[in-house]
């Protein structure tokens, strides 16, 4: 098995892993945002939840071009 396959299996186990670590987290974070529609906490913990969404998207689409790569190395 080549670096490249180890890499991009290490990154996507290592992100889904901590993807699922974090994913009670933020339904708790959620509901107090459900809970509490004003005030300035509510807002610190939205945007908490708005970067962990962007930080998922970007491992994602990080996860997708890895395996691309890995497939155009190792058909082409």
């Amino acid at each position: 098995m080549d670096l490249l396959l180890w890499i991009t299996t290490g990154f996507m186990l290592f992100g889904f892993v901590v993807l699922v670590s974090m994913k009670k987290s933020m339904e708790s974070k959620l509901a107090f945002i459900k809970a509490n529609k004003e005030g300035e906490e509510s807002s610190t913990t939205a945007k908490s939840i708005i970067w962990w969404i962007m930080s998922t998207t970007a491992w994602g689409i990080g996860g997708m071009f890895l395996v691309v790569w890995w497939f155009h190395n190792y058909f082409g």
